[in-house]
């Protein structure tokens, strides 16, 4: 074979080996390609992008953050209002109490100073769905009166949300719902039973006499009596905010004017409205005994006496089943001047009650003599028998 040849069927061979090699490359390519798309991942993911200590990693996240959710889910279910109690010192009590009551009269306080004492005695220190309703309870169970009733809770209802803005937690006015009033329907009341007629004044001054005749009373203390029940008839001046803080020099004052008035402060009214207050001829004689011998500063009428003294005498009242208290005074005036026909104006000034309006506060000014005559056109005939 020559040279020639041999070289020939070299190249045959080497172009055969060429051709089974790229064939072989390109089954490989494609079994290759197959194997990938069935190991590819669901997410989308190329392997090389996503290692398996990643992988690992994520999993145990989302692991551990649903175990997480799970049991915050769980804790604020288990947290309601049935479960829920706060706990409050006698210390805080009396902290918002003194606050409440700052500024306040006797009179006004006294009953928030009741209500603080019985919702102390029956929560002692828990404030509770259990607590709270047994409060209720016992506020409807004790009490008849609507407003009574409506006293105690009020103030509980005030107190949450003293401990809400002080503790800086709002979960306190939650418990509102357990003190709230049954929606029933209330008796309509147009007019007051509670009726005091002008026999019942003078029953009263008839009483003081005798008390005083028979030793009961001594005579300044009967001239006290007599000159406040006076006063209370026929000027319907409230108790504690007015007749209680009036001065010697006010009455003094009103004598020495030829229509006698007395100047009411504001700062002895209860809705601090200074106004004038005629006084009946009857009422000046009493008046003048009261006055002689005493400091201009010192008060008028001896209240806190009476009331006491009548707490003690139960007087009772003619025309309905009760009996006659200080207060009667100013219903009394209110309800003789329907009789007697009381000039309405006049008489929501001389009384300061429904004066609350624009027609009052920016246009009305009532000179004393006017005053004085309106007033007297109406209860110039009237006097009580002693």
């Amino acid at each position: 074979m020559t040279v020639e040849s041999r070289l020939s069927a070299l190249e045959n061979s080497i172009n055969e080996t060429r051709s089974l090699i790229s064939q072989n490359n390109c089954v490989f390519d494609s079994q290759s390609i197959k194997n990938r798309e069935k190991r590819a991942p669901e997410s989308g993911f190329e392997p090389e992008s996503e290692p398996r200590q990643l992988k690992g990693s994520i999993s145990g996240f989302k692991a551990l953050n649903n175990i997480i959710s799970e049991a915050e889910l769980n804790s604020s279910r288990q947290e309601t209002l049935t479960t829920l109690e706060f706990r409050y010192t006698k210390g805080e009590l009396d902290s918002y109490l003194e606050w409440r009551i700052a500024g306040l009269t006797h009179k006004s306080s006294n009953w928030i100073k009741k209500a603080a004492t019985t919702f102390w005695s029956h929560t002692k220190g828990r404030i509770s769905k259990t607590s709270l309703e047994e409060l209720r309870a016992l506020s409807f169970g004790k009490y008849v009166d609507p407003y009574a009733q409506s006293k105690v809770l009020n103030f509980t209802k005030g107190f949450l949300k003293y401990q809400a803005k002080l503790t800086l937690d709002p979960r306190y006015c939650a418990f509102d719902m357990f003190l709230e009033k049954p929606k029933v329907l209330k008796e309509q009341k147009r007019m007051t039973s509670r009726i005091v007629t002008k026999e019942d004044i003078e029953t009263v001054l008839v009483i003081i006499k005798k008390n005083m005749l028979h030793g009961s009373i001594d005579e300044a203390h009967a001239q006290q009596f007599s000159g406040i029940v006076l006063f209370g008839a026929y000027t319907g001046q409230r108790p504690y905010s007015t007749i209680a803080q009036l001065r010697v020099e006010q009455f003094r004052e009103a004598l020495q004017l030829e229509k006698s008035v007395v100047q009411v402060e504001a700062a002895q009214d209860k809705i601090r409205m200074s106004h004038y207050v005629p006084l009946h001829p009857q009422l000046n004689t009493a008046v003048n005994v009261l006055c002689e011998g005493r400091d201009d500063a010192t008060c008028m009428f001896a209240w806190e006496s009476i009331r006491k003294w009548m707490q003690k005498q139960r007087i009772p009242l003619t025309r309905c089943k009760s009996y006659f208290i200080p207060s009667d005074l100013r219903k009394f005036a209110e309800q003789y001047g329907d009789v007697i026909g009381w000039n309405e104006s006049n008489r929501a000034y001389v009384l300061t009650h429904g004066v609350r309006g624009v027609e009052w506060s920016n246009y009305r000014h009532l000179l004393p003599e006017f005053v004085y005559d309106v007033y007297m056109k109406n209860w110039n005939d009237v006097c009580f028998v002693q």
